[in-house]
């Protein structure tokens, strides 16, 4: 079976986070188990010159978006042995950066428009499309409305996956029907209309044939009205259809025996870790002291990781004589909080503001804590990479984060990691000092490591999951012809 997946980023071409991370993975896992994967994303300026090498031009075509023509290059090529196509529209995608533009949905709606418009151009036909987050989510959508004008066309099953909720591609109600080439009357709330505007992301929830999310705990969530986004009543509908499963990692590509960032490769070597943690506090000139507690962030900053908490207790939190760094890019207001943080204690926190991939992998090897104390977090990918680099997370009781760290008993010893459940920063200053307690008994914290170790969190069983069902669906399909 060929399965064609329809994502806005895609590792290692071009990436924001962990959507990027997710779509690549889960293409390579099944491809492991037997299916032919191709990814399909924006052809971005930024790509690097590398990777373009890589690609051929397939064919030229128009895509009908309203009254306006615009062109569109079907390029396919090979990277790392993953099959892409990268749709090319210099209008749309030749700016700097992925994402961050006034026009943001009319981007995206014009690259589900250009997905469908190039299925006739592929080398080979995909047999189902698996479509990501609100940027592809009206593929669903204009598959089954051009079926249902040309019944002749054969059914393409679609898998819809939602990576966050609160994204949604929302346009007036002209300008979508304008975009769409419909009637503005055709948007109703049957359709794609949601209070008013109409939403991309409900052209995924109501026009797949199965809705995935990335954790059991996020689907419930969000079929809630604090995590629904004014779409929990959607998904509500479609319960039966939907699944949540955790995502996983590249294990082979996070793996600090063989990371060329890392200063000393290691497994569960606790004095490789340390030369890791002394080459990163010598690199951001703090004090090179492998015994002191360092507590790493790698995220976007935004108001959704609930940084904000650490505000008022990063006071206390020094005097525990722990050191903090921080790696991210994102909000202008949260940029400059973190950079405050290393203003008021220079000796102990180090603030770095945009994206660096080594320096990320260098943050999750030396630190012996990873803090996310997002606010909802619907899978979170930094937890795995950080009990893969062997670093305890302390986390947030919501969503993935929920799903993929037990909480540690020092009564049993079982768990891994330190879970608050209030959303405060005393409950979050009390999980670190739990922790830091926890640091400092050797035999302990050995413990906690060694369960950090055995757990298994590869793209495997949710590979394993999806394939299952892309080959139920297929199989309704062929039933159906």
């Amino acid at each position: 079976m060929n399965i064609l997946y329809a994502v806005s980023e895609a590792a290692p071409l071009a990436k924001t986070g962990g959507l990027g991370d997710a779509a690549a993975a889960l293409a390579k896992s099944a491809a492991a188990l037997g299916a032919g994967t191709t990814i399909i994303m924006p052809h971005y300026r930024d790509i690097p010159l590398e990777f373009k090498r890589e690609f051929r031009l397939v064919h030229t075509f128009e895509v009908q978006l309203g009254w306006r023509r615009q062109p569109c290059d079907l390029l396919a090529g090979e990277v790392g042995g993953q099959p892409f196509y990268l749709l090319d529209n210099a209008y749309y995608f030749g700016r700097s950066g992925l994402y961050g533009y006034a026009d943001e949905t009319e981007r995206f709606v014009f690259f589900s428009s250009a997905v469908v418009a190039a299925l006739p151009y592929m080398t080979e036909q995909p047999d189902l499309i698996h479509c990501h987050d609100w940027q592809s989510a009206l593929i669903p959508y204009l598959l089954k409305t051009r079926a249902a004008e040309e019944p002749t066309l054969p059914p393409i099953p679609t898998v819809f996956t939602i990576h966050n909720m609160l994204y949604q591609g929302r346009l007036p109600l002209p300008l979508m029907a304008d975009l769409l080439g419909v009637a503005p009357e055709a948007l109703t709330a049957e359709t794609l209309e949601l209070y008013g505007e109409a939403c991309a992301l409900k052209g995924g929830l109501l026009y797949a044939d199965r809705l995935t999310t990335v954790s059991e705990s996020y689907l419930d969530e969000i079929q809630t009205a604090e995590f629904g986004g004014q779409l929990d009543g959607v998904i509500r509908s479609r319960r039966e259809d939907a699944y949540g499963w955790v995502n996983g990692i590249d294990t082979d590509l996070y793996d600090p025996m063989r990371d060329p960032a890392l200063t000393a490769p290691y497994r569960n070597a606790r004095n490789k870790k340390v030369q890791n943690k002394q080459a990163l506090q010598r690199q951001l000139g703090l004090p090179a002291e492998g015994d002191r507690p360092l507590i790493g962030i790698v995220s976007r900053l935004t108001s959704q990781k609930g940084l904000d908490l650490i505000d008022p207790v990063l006071d206390e939190l020094v005097g525990e004589d722990a050191q903090l760094v921080v790696l991210g890019a994102g909000e202008p207001d949260e940029e400059a909080r973190i950079s405050s943080w290393m203003m008021r204690h220079p000796r102990h926190v180090v603030a770095v503001t945009g994206f660096d991939e080594q320096l990320a992998r260098q943050i999750y090897a030396a630190s012996d804590m990873f803090l996310m104390p997002s606010r909802y977090e619907p899978c979170g990918l930094s937890q795995l990479i950080a009990m893969q680099y062997r670093s305890v997370p302390v986390v947030h009781a919501t969503g993935g984060l929920k799903d993929t760290v037990n909480p540690y008993d020092p009564g049993t010893g079982q768990g891994e990691g330190f879970v608050f459940t209030e959303l405060t920063p005393e409950a979050m200053l009390e999980a670190l000092r739990h922790a830091l307690a926890i640091y400092r008994e050797p035999e302990q914290w050995k413990g906690l490591i060694a369960a950090a170790a055995k757990r298994d969190f590869s793209w495997k069983k949710a590979a394993r999951r999806y394939v299952e069902l892309y080959r139920e669906l297929l199989h309704q399909r062929k039933e159906k012809i």
